[in-house]
């Protein structure tokens, strides 16, 4: 993980994380390099109901109408193998996938997909950003060419415009396969206190693991009618992002990112905080500059 800091890199730190599945593996981290540890719950995973998108997709795949398919996510990968088994034997799914182009965004998908004993024609390195993905298309065109071919792409809670009109800028037919979505918590009693928290200085680090994370921060924010607060208190906040991806959404919301790990992973994240949270928030309090 690069230079590893001190393990208490984070003492005296109120670190506040919107992690919601690895919530209880967050605050460990955090409270591993001495950092007080505030993890809010912001998203949960809902399921399409219907599904009437992937079963469509599915059924169109075993019929061998698809030159390609892009997988985004893990867990969207494993949702949309347990869809195809309520059509087809599953080794039916895996046989038609083998007969098609599968781009794989990351290690996640490539995972998911080797359990149904699958192989990945095209792994997107990281950060595995859609940028990433298009360009590793572009660099592979000559074997695997988009012009006129049909793709389909296995989405994660909303559709990434960007990507959809870069394919098909390029000449494919895209069809989206969206295969769960996400909503705010059930309780956003936490995320509130959250956000009242990080307008009174009341954290010191804000670590975001996802670009949905953003979105819903600001949401809440927007509804108690405390979005320009909430601007102004992160100007005091040392703010840490997983990742290209989710740094964009930030940026593109008007919130500044003050780092990103080596690795768009959980572990490097709260790594890289110890390392520079401290001497970030310092600056930011004294009116300087790092």
């Amino acid at each position: 993980m690069g230079n590893r800091p001190k393990q208490n890199g984070l003492a005296g730190l109120r670190v506040l994380a919107f992690e919601s599945r690895r919530g209880a593996e967050m605050a460990k981290l955090i409270e591993s390099y001495g950092g007080k540890a505030i993890v809010v719950p912001s998203m949960r995973e809902i399921p399409l109901e219907s599904n009437m998108e992937a079963l469509a997709f599915v059924r169109e795949l075993n019929a061998s109408r698809f030159d390609m398919v892009i997988f985004l996510t893990g867990v969207g990968t494993r949702a949309l193998a347990r869809v195809a088994e309520a059509v087809f034997p599953l080794d039916e799914f895996r046989d038609a996938l083998k007969k098609v182009a599968v781009v794989a965004r990351g290690p996640k998908p490539v995972a998911a997909l080797k359990e149904m004993g699958v192989d990945a024609s095209i792994a997107v390195p990281e950060p595995n950003t859609w940028k990433d993905l298009l360009r590793v298309l572009d660099e592979k065109s000559a074997s695997f060419p988009l012009r006129g071919k049909r793709l389909a792409v296995q989405e994660y809670g909303a559709p990434n415009q960007e990507l959809l009109d870069g394919l098909a800028a390029r000449g494919a037919q895209v069809t989206r396969v969206p295969v769960y979505r996400w909503e705010l918590p059930e309780d956003t009693g936490p995320l509130r206190a959250a956000v009242e928290m990080a307008t009174r200085s009341a954290v010191d680090v804000a670590l975001f693991t996802t670009s949905v994370q953003v979105l819903h921060l600001l949401r809440i924010a927007q509804e108690m009618g405390l979005e320009r607060e909430l601007r102004k208190g992160f100007e005091r906040v040392a703010v840490g992002s997983i990742g290209p991806v989710t740094s964009e959404e930030a940026r593109e919301n008007g919130l500044a990112i003050d780092f990103e790990p080596e690795h768009p992973k959980m572990g490097f994240l709260v790594n890289e905080a110890a390392r520079r949270a401290a001497a970030i928030v310092a600056v930011k309090r004294s009116g300087g500059s790092e």
